[in-house]
């Protein structure tokens, strides 16, 4: 505490980011700060503060700030710094999903409508697409209503023939030189009108279209229009009758007890409710900050509204100008006193709230098996400092063949996919699954004390699947390297037994202990990822080549598993039974089969 309270008395005056360090050099919190000094002496005051605050105050061993030029680059620079660090104590979005939209560029000659999750500049958009209505369904309407393309083929000067939805009266084929630039035109601007909110056109050629279809008793098209009527329906229903039908918000609210926090966000595009989500999120700041932090986060990766509208602890004036500086898009962040806004905010609240009281047994839950299991897994195995960024590794081939390793990554308990590898093994030869290991390894441990070690950070512990022999193998790899800050045990398979370094002895955990778990998760993640990867190489190759591998499977016998399953992954996915039911394939060579792949991988 020397060191804090010498560095508290040198804190400047300015605006800036502040990250707080446990013992052992990890980030476990960052903020932001009008007044940096103001701000981080706020923590180590003698106040009144949450449970979650102290908890994280406890566990600040130093902090060291970065000044900036405004408030705003604070906000943004905080943002950063979480996806970064991903720090214990903050609000993380983690495997947060955008929504899908409806994209068009209108300046093709011959527009096309598709799906994306991914906004980019110089498309427009429609959207989101959530709370029951499907986006294919709402694509399809465009299809059966206006027959603009709903697909990438090129438009070129030599005409192409026109597919299938030509023929169903789904598509004018501009592709075949069916229709003119002005007859196409003029679908687009009518599907477009309905994609804004009008849908009485749509109505109405539906109805019309299934009464041709049904007279012409093209059954099955008369009841596509009948489905896509109740689509329809349903996005009728969702419009809020009090809205302004050009009104794009967004509706923000934020509840907490304290210790836990739910955030809640409806979605209203042209005076219409697309659906809501709910976030459980966990923080150590006040409500205030933790609302404008998740603000920011969350459209970092989602569509930008008119108007975000937001409690009245909200920083409104910092993300309007967060938002005009850093993401050149006006913004109205409204603090709602009365009318529709005022009741929307209600409706988020209480959302928030009730979600937040539902959800507490299912967060804790989630809280033991994830950030207490890795503190749990520091006392039990002796690691030299908390497991916050986990790596598993595992190697897949058949028979020696299409040799892959992985690597998979958990931050704080939790996978981080965005961080996961895939390795093909280069220089061994035959089914050496330690040298596999010991390759991936040290191409793995290349990367630390470089440049790219930004885009692989130093792992506090990392995961060999298998025994003692791949933990002898992978150690010597760490001997060679000189590398001594960083844990390595492996977990055998069979008896779910760890094995340390520090012991000749296994560490054996009960079978409900949420450490286990974690670690079993992460395992069989390795593994999954690993055989995947494996899949995608080996199914390349012709079934009949691979089948030939196997003792007593002849031409014969070949041509029959190819007729039935068709391909490698169906063959490794078929139960004995499944095998016995092929023409000359009996139980005992259904079992040498199953054998054979379940060993080698």
């Amino acid at each position: 505490m020397n060191v804090i309270r010498e560095k508290l008395k040198l804190l400047p005056d300015d605006p800036g980011v502040y990250i707080m360090l446990d013992s052992d050099g990890t980030v476990i919190y960052v903020g932001k700060a009008r007044n940096l000094k103001n701000r981080v002496r706020q923590y180590f005051h003698a106040s009144v503060k949450t449970e979650k605050v102290m908890a994280m105050v406890a566990n600040i061993s130093d902090f060291n700030y970065v000044i900036t030029k405004t408030e705003i680059d604070a906000l943004a620079l905080e943002n950063n710094l979480i996806k970064k660090y991903k720090p214990k104590y903050n609000i993380l979005l983690k495997d947060d999903k955008t929504y899908p939209y409806i994209r068009v560029n209108l300046s093709e000659k011959y527009p096309s409508f598709g799906i994306t999750r991914k906004l980019k500049k110089g498309m427009k958009y429609f959207g989101p697409y959530m709370g029951g209505v499907r986006v294919k369904d709402v694509l399809e309407m465009l299809n059966i209503a206006f027959g603009v393309r709903t697909c990438t083929v090129a438009v070129t000067e030599k005409a192409k023939k026109p597919c299938l939805n030509y023929h169903i009266h789904r598509c004018l084929a501009p592709c075949a030189h069916m229709c003119t630039e002005e007859e196409y035109a003029v679908r687009v601007k009518k599907a477009i009108r309905f994609l804004e909110g009008d849908e009485s056109e749509v109505d109405a050629l539906l109805r019309q279209k299934m009464s041709f279809f049904a007279e012409a008793e093209e059954f099955e098209l008369a009841m596509g229009c009948r489905d896509k009527l109740d689509m329809l329906g349903k996005i009728k229903l969702k419009r809020i009758t009090a809205l302004n039908r050009d009104l794009n918000a967004d509706i923000v609210a934020y509840s907490s007890n304290g210790l836990y926090a739910a955030v809640n966000v409806l979605i209203t595009r042209k005076g219409v409710m697309q659906g809501a989500s709910t976030f459980a999120v966990e923080n150590a700041s006040s409500d205030a900050e933790a609302l404008t932090s998740f603000v920011a986060q969350y459209y970092s990766s989602h569509e930008i509204p008119d108007e975000i509208i937001c409690q009245d602890f909200c920083e409104n004036e910092l993300l309007e100008k967060f938002f005009k500086d850093k993401s050149e898009h006006s913004v109205s962040v409204i603090i709602p006193k009365q009318g529709i806004r005022k009741q929307l905010l209600e409706m988020a609240e209480a959302n928030a709230s009730e979600y937040l009281e539902k959800a507490l047994d299912k967060i804790r839950h989630k809280e033991d098996m994830t950030l207490n299991a890795c503190e749990r897994l520091r006392k039990v195995l002796s690691l030299q400092r908390y497991p916050k960024r986990m790596e598993c590794y595992d190697i897949s081939n058949i028979s020696g063949t299409d040799k892959v390793g992985s690597m998979v990554v958990f931050v704080d308990g939790e996978a981080d996919r965005a961080s996961y590898r895939r390795f093909k093994i280069r220089t061994v030869e035959g089914a050496n699954d330690f040298a596999s290991l010991q390759e991936v390894l040290l191409r793995r441990l290349a990367k630390l004390n470089t440049e790219e070690e930004s885009r692989f950070p130093k792992p506090d512990l990392i995961v060999i699947d298998g025994g003692k022999g791949q933990l002898s193998a992978v150690s010597e790899i760490f001997e060679q390297n000189g590398v001594k800050d960083i844990d390595l045990i492996s977990l055998a398979k069979r008896e779910e037994e760890i094995f340390t370094l520090n012991a000749k002895e296994p560490v054996v955990l009960d079978k409900r202990d949420y450490c286990l778990k974690m670690l079993q998760r992460l395992r069989d993640e390795a593994h999954r990822f690993a055989i995947t990867y494996f899949r995608s190489i080996h199914s390349k190759k012709s079934l009949s080549s691979v089948l030939t591998e196997i003792e007593g499977i002849g031409k014969i016998r070949r041509a029959a598993l190819l007729e039935k399953f068709g391909t490698i992954d169906k063959v490794m996915d078929a139960s004995m039974e499944e095998l016995a039911t092929v023409d000359g394939i009996s139980m005992e060579t259904a079992c040498r089969i199953k054998k054979y792949f379940e060993e080698e991988i």
